[in-house]
């Protein structure tokens, strides 16, 4: 089981008031709704391993390079040169993930990241090399693109906390988009995501790309076609994608996930037991995290017995 860490905290923050703090008033709501989540998750899926995928950088530099508005919208204030870019998140958020750091850390569960890649390309490169089904517990979308039914890697998207969560598939990919996964990929950079700086190809929204991706295969084929007079494609869609030529020629390079991260040794087994329990009596102390961090590791104990 790969967790998107990010993507679940920002959850747990939202759905978790901030009236839950710390003895000292500072707001917990993310660490706390994190913990209750990954509990869940190993109560409810009892994977054998499971690892904590973290954005060491948000916004590589790499894909910038390649498309300037990559994310660009999410970035806190102007920084000089050479300073990264911040990403914009509410002002409690921030000084929780520290504390999310430590508890997993103490706890003993694999916690995963790589200068210059995002959570995703972590979850790529662990999921190229897994061995058995994979689970990726995510609400980002862009990670439908590793579905792979023949691999059994799947997709769990929260609906609604991690108690319910949609099961995406190859079936549920080709019944709401038409397409299978590494087709998901295609798909979101012909159409463009505003959430994350993807200006797209104007004018061919999801149906259409799903139509093109249907009649040509994937992203090469589209444009073969776009080259080619006898193909079957519109005057109007043959010249939206030659003008989009710059633009697809390194898209997918950007929305494409990394599968090759170097990525420092780990074991991803369940702790039973906590791996640091000094460190996680001072941490339950200090940021008053009380019944979730025990639920845990009640749940660690119960469920690697």
């Amino acid at each position: 089981m790969l967790l998107d860490t990010a993507s679940l905290y920002f959850r747990a923050y939202f759905g978790v008031p901030d009236s839950v703090r710390a003895p000292d008033g500072t707001p917990v709501n993310a660490v706390r709704g994190l913990l209750d989540f990954i509990a869940r998750l190993v109560q409810d899926h009892r994977p054998d391993d499971l690892v904590a995928c973290m954005d060491f950088d948000w916004r590589p530099q790499w894909r910038v390079d390649l498309i300037p508005s990559y994310k660009a919208h999410r970035v806190a204030v102007a920084t000089g040169a050479g300073v990264p870019d911040e990403e914009e998140v509410p002002d409690t958020l921030s000084p929780q993930v520290p504390v999310i750091d430590a508890v997993l850390d103490a706890v003993g569960i694999a916690r995963l990241g790589a200068a210059g890649y995002e959570a995703d390309d972590v979850i790529g490169t662990l999921t190229a090399r897994a061995r058995g089904p994979v689970d990726i517990v995510t609400g980002d979308r862009d990670l439908y693109q590793l579905v792979d039914d023949a691999r059994e890697v799947r997709v769990l998207y929260p609906v609604k906390g991690v108690g319910t969560l949609q099961v995406v598939d190859e079936a549920a990919l080709r019944a709401k988009y038409g397409v299978n996964g590494p087709g998901y990929a295609d798909l979101a950079l012909l159409r463009g995501d505003p959430s994350d700086g993807l200006p797209g190809v104007p004018g061919i929204g999801e149906k259409t790309a799903a139509k093109l991706l249907d009649a040509y295969g994937d992203l090469a084929g589209i444009r073969a076609a776009a080259d080619d007079p006898r193909s079957r494609l519109t005057p109007t869609q043959r010249r939206r994608i030659q003008e989009a030529g710059a633009y697809l020629a390194v898209a997918p390079t950007v929305v494409r996930v990394a599968s090759d991260v170097a990525l420092p040794a780990a074991d991803p087994a369940l702790p039973r037991a906590p791996r640091d329990p000094a460190a996680v009596a001072e941490l339950a102390e200090r940021w008053g995290l009380g019944g979730s961090l025990q639920r845990l590791l009640t749940t660690l104990r119960d469920e690697t017995c």
